[in-house]
Parts: structure tokens; C-alpha cells; sequence
């Protein structure tokens, strides 16, 4: 689990003490210089407990301390302390068998300034009980095995260590762009699906084309398909929790799958504006355009590149944040819900299922974590901390190791910085906390559409606005990650209710009209004429 940025503050870390485990550790430089003639330097990244000792914010000010390398002693007993000493060195020691508040304790009787612990795990422990170890002063960090052997072969056996913290910016620039992406997609996809739905009204004219387009609406979620939908959502974490190894590859699969498709359909609605390059082939009795091929082929590209350097921290988070924005586009878009009251359903149901999937499951897992943490990071672990669908990241360089792509991530401003070296850092927002309460802004548009209005899309995406402003202001505040529907689910549920309520309608927005047709001088009472079609304003 990666290290949490700011330190927690006491009341925030007093109620996570109580729902998750924490470890309070921060990232910081270790610059390595060697004492021989060619006097080389390297810098490595290291992760350290800021409540027991503080560090510099620059290299010039960070003391230098000559490294003691023992490695090959537990240092769980004074006599493993060699014969020259360790008075004001720094000492580097494997990972266990005792606890780190031991070892650290012993370190610091001997007189050293700092201790190492290299070890290949990427998950740290808690600091376990300090009242026993209170007048501990001294600097506890970790380090992997790899930078510990890469520091010997490249410096030699004399090596001085300066350490210092690494300054993150006052202004999360991150928190700006995920709001602007999620409300833009949410947008963006409600009022396509407003649009798809003024082309059905406009082509339904007769008798014959009504009746295929109410078969063809009844493919819409019914509280029956919800009600199956949230119970899979569960059976699904459950299997992924207990069968990730496996699992992982299907997830990966379908996201291929679904963000090939998403991302085909909405450049294929920008090139229908384009008026040239339609040459048109037929094939057994239909005609295909030539450019609609080559955009297929070029979704598939984008797909395949994303999958084969997928592991690629540096850049592969562009293409996945592109099909991850196409995909949830393509799914509010497409998948409709019928009236207010299977929006209810399906955001309260949706709504339980993130809270107790964050909150209640670290009270029944083994390792006190929740099974949204544990389905996020792998069995394994990972070097991303995911208390929730939104969180801040940290993915240091390591073996590739399999992730979800459901979320969009936005790397944090020391990515673009030398402070990489320690890191990438994202913020992180699931695809679910798009797509559920896009679904309620797609419905809305809809109902606006067949009513000749706007105020429900408009108040509704407002509220989705609203609603992420407050969960990002709530993870700042508790400094943890947030399940973002506890704040977005009533946040646009309770706007739209109002607004149906102010305008007296809210039997007929909680019953919906199933798609019906409107009469042509409904449509026609309040129409906004566009390029190739009129959409109720």
C-alpha cells in the first residue's frame, strides 16, 4: 500500500483508525554517494515514518551519514550490533524476524542516526504499539533490496546517504481535471442519449414503426434486470476477491472489448458531421463506407497498443483514460432506464453496495482490508493504494503486475518533476462512479426531450458537479479514499426529486412515459432546429 499524502490529521485518523488499516509513511530521496576516486552519486527513492522523525525538504540541507550495511543480521539483539559500532551511521538491515519499533529501538541505543530496512515487499507494516517505545527519535525508512544491491555494485562498499523529503505542490491541479472529465462525460453522454432519443421520436411516425420501437425499448432495465444487475456486481467482487489471479485477464478482456466499441461509436457520430470521404462498398447486399472500416481498425490499434504496453506507467494511463472515457460515453448512451423509480433502485442499491464493499467488509476479512482495497491491489499487493473507487495512487517501478482498468487516472504533479524517480502518483476515479449517476442524467434528458424542457438535465448534471466537488473535499479532509457514490447518488437523486416536485410532475417522472411518441404539436411547441436534426431545448 503506498504512503498517504499529507500526514493524516488526528481526527481523520482517529475514525480510519477505527475502518482500515493505515501506514503512515511518506515518500523522500535517498541520495547514495560513494567515497572512491570517481566519486559517484545515485539517487534512490525511499519510504520513511514522518511521526517519528522529520526530514529535510532539499539535498543541501540533509546531513550526510556513512552507511553501515548489515544486511546479514536480524539486529534484533544488541550483540548484532559489529564490534566498530554504528554511532551516528546509518544502517541498513533485512526486513523481520522481530518488529520494526525493536530494531529501531536497538539502532538507536547503538547511536545511529538512521535505519534502513530493505526488503522486496511492496506493502508496509503498521508502526505497531509506540507507548512502548516512545522516546524513539530515530529515522525508520524503507528501501527495496534491488536499490540496496544496485547502491553496492554502482558505489562500492563505502557509501555516504543523505536523505530528504520529497515537496509536494500546495494546488492539486488533478482534483480540477477529474472533475472537469466526469462532468464532462456525464454531460456529454446524457445528452447523447437525448439525442438518440429524439431520432427515435422522429422516426416512429407510423403505427408500424411505434410498435418495433416498444418491442425494441423493452430491452431497457426493468427493476427486475437491476435487482440482477447489483446482485452480480456482488457475486463478481466476491469471485475476483478469492480467484483474482484469473479473474483479472476476463476483466481486461471485456474492457478491450467494451472500450474498442465505445470508443468506434463516438468517433463514428464526429465523422457522420464530416461530409467527405463516404465512399460506400457493398457486400452481400449492404452498403458499408470504406471510412467506417478504417476507423474500426483504428480502434482496434489503439486497443491492442494499450494492451501490449498497458504496463508502461509513463503514458499507457493516456490511452486507457481515452477508451475508459469512450466506454462510459457508449454505456449512458446506450443502456436506458425507463423511469425515476428504477433510478431510485438502482443508485440506493449501487449506493449499499460501495459502502459496504468499503466500509463494512475490512470488519470480515482476515487482514482487516476491504474487498474493494484487496480486488483493486491483487492478492499480491500493489504499489496503488485504493481505499475506495476514488483515491490518490502510488506506483513505484516494479515487475508488471496486473490491474483493473476501470478507472481514469490523472497523473499528480511531481509526475511531470525529477521527483518521479520515487513515483508516479495518479488520482483515481472508477468507472462506476461515471457511468451510475450518468444513468440518472441520461434519463433525465430523455424525459426533457419528450417534454420539450432542459431543466432536469441541466439541474441534474449540476448536481453530479456538486457531488464530486464534495468528494474530493471529503477525501482532502479525511485524507483517504472515498466511496464517491455516498456523495453523488444523493447529491442527484434528491436535485431531481426536487425539481419534479417544484414542477408538479413528479408522478409522471416516476413512472416515466416508456418512450412513448409524442403528438407532433408537442414536438413542435418548443423545438431548436440543428444541422441535421430538431432536438427540444
Amino acid at each position: 500500500m503506498g504512503p498517504p499524502r499529507p500526514p493524516p490529521r488526528a481526527a481523520a485518523a482517529l475514525l480510519w483508525g477505527l475502518l482500515l488499516p493505515l501506514t503512515a509513511a511518506q515518500e523522500a530521496i535517498l541520495h547514495a554517494s560513494g567515497n572512491g576516486t570517481s566519486a559517484q552519486s545515485k539517487d534512490y527513492c525511499m519510504l520513511y515514518y514522518p511521526s517519528l522523525t522529520t526530514l529535510p525538504s532539499s539535498l543541501k540541507n540533509a546531513t550526510s551519514f556513512s552507511l553501515v550495511n548489515l544486511t546479514d543480521v536480524s539486529l534484533c539483539k544488541p550483540s548484532d550490533i559489529p564490534p566498530e559500532g554504528i554511532m551516528n551511521k546509518a544502517v541498513a538491515v533485512q526486513w523481520g524476524p522481530c518488529s520494526l519499533l525493536e530494531k529501531a529501538k536497538i539502532a538507536q541505543d547503538g547511536g545511529a542516526k538512521a535505519l534502513l530496512l530493505a526488503n522486496n515487499s511492496v506493502q508496509l507494516p503498521h508502526l505497531g504499539n509506540k507507548s512502548e517505545f516512545h522516546d524513539l527519535k530515530i529515522l525508520l525508512a524503507f528501501i527495496s533490496n534491488r536499490d540496496l544491491k544496485d547502491m553496492k555494485q554502482t558505489l562500492g562498499n563505502n557509501i555516504t546517504v543523505q536523505m530528504y523529503s520529497i515537496l509536494w505542490p500546495d494546488i492539486d491541479y488533478t482534483i480540477v481535471i477529474i472533475v472537469l472529465i466526469t462532468v464532462f462525460t456525464v454531460a456529454l453522454g446524457g445528452y447523447w442519449s437525448g439525442v438518440v432519443e429524439w431520432e427515435h421520436i422522429q422516426a416512429a411516425r407510423d403505427t408500424e414503426d411505434r410498435e418495433k420501437r416498444k418491442k425494441k425499448d423493452s430491452a431497457a432495465l426493468t427493476p427486475l434486470t437491476i435487482a440482477m444487475f447489483v446482485v452480480l456486481c456482488c457475486v463478481m467482487i466476491v469471485l475476483l476477491y478469492f480467484f483474482y489471479k484469473w479473474l483479472v485477464y476476463f476483466i481486461i478482456v471485456i474492457f478491450c472489448m467494451g472500450s474498442s466499441v465505445g470508443l468506434f461509436h463516438c468517433l463514428a457520430a464526429l465523422m457522420r458531421k464530416i461530409p467527405c470521404g463516404r465512399c460506400i462498398i457493398e457486400y452481400r447486399g449492404k452498403a458499408i463506407e470504406v471510412r467506417r472500416i478504417f476507423l474500426a481498425g483504428l480502434c482496434l490499434a489503439v486497443v491492442v497498443v494499450w494492451f501490449v504496453f498497458r504496463h508502461e506507467e509513463r503514458w499507457a494511463w493516456i490511452l486507457q483514460d481515452i477508451l475508459g472515457i469512450a466506454f462510459c460515453l457508449y454505456f449512458i448512451k446506450t443502456v436506458k432506464i425507463t423511469n425515476f423509480k428504477s433510478c431510485v433502485m438502482l443508485l440506493s442499491l449501487l449506493l449499499i453496495y460501495d459502502v459496504f464493499f468499503v466500509f463494512l467488509t475490512p470488519y470480515i476479512t482476515k487482514n482487516g482490508q476491504s474487498v474493494l482495497v484487496e480486488v483493486a491491489d491483487g492478492p499480491v499487493g500493489s504499489h496503488e493504494k485504493n481505499d475506495g473507487n476514488l483515491v490518490e495512487a502510488t506506483a513505484q517501478p516494479s515487475a508488471p503486475h496486473e490491474k483493473i482498468p476501470i478507472l481514469i487516472k490523472i497523473p499528480k504533479p511531481a509526475f511531470f518533476s525529477v521527483m518521479s524517480l520515487c513515483s508516479i502518483s495518479f488520482s483515481l476515479v472508477g468507472f462506476g462512479d461515471i457511468v451510475v449517476p450518468g444513468l440518472l442524467v441520461a434519463y433525465c434528458r430523455r424525459f426533457d426531450v419528450q417534454n420539450g424542457s432542459s431543466i432536469y438535465y441541466v439541474s441534474s448534471v449540476i448536481a453530479y458537479a456538486v457531488g464530486m466537488i464534495i468528494t474530493f473535499v471529503a477525501l482532502v479532509l479525511m485524507d483517504k479514499g472515498q466511496p464517491a457514490l455516498l456523495y453523488l447518488v444523493p447529491c442527484t437523486l434528491i436535485t431531481a426529486a426536487v425539481v419534479a416536485w417544484i414542477r408538479k410532475e413528479m408522478e409522471k417522472f416516476w413512472k416515466g412515459s416508456n418512450y412513448q411518441i409524442m403528438n407532433n404539436e408537442v414536438a413542435e411547441e418548443n423545438p431548436v432546429t440543428t444541422n441535421e436534426q430538431t432536438i427540444p431545448h
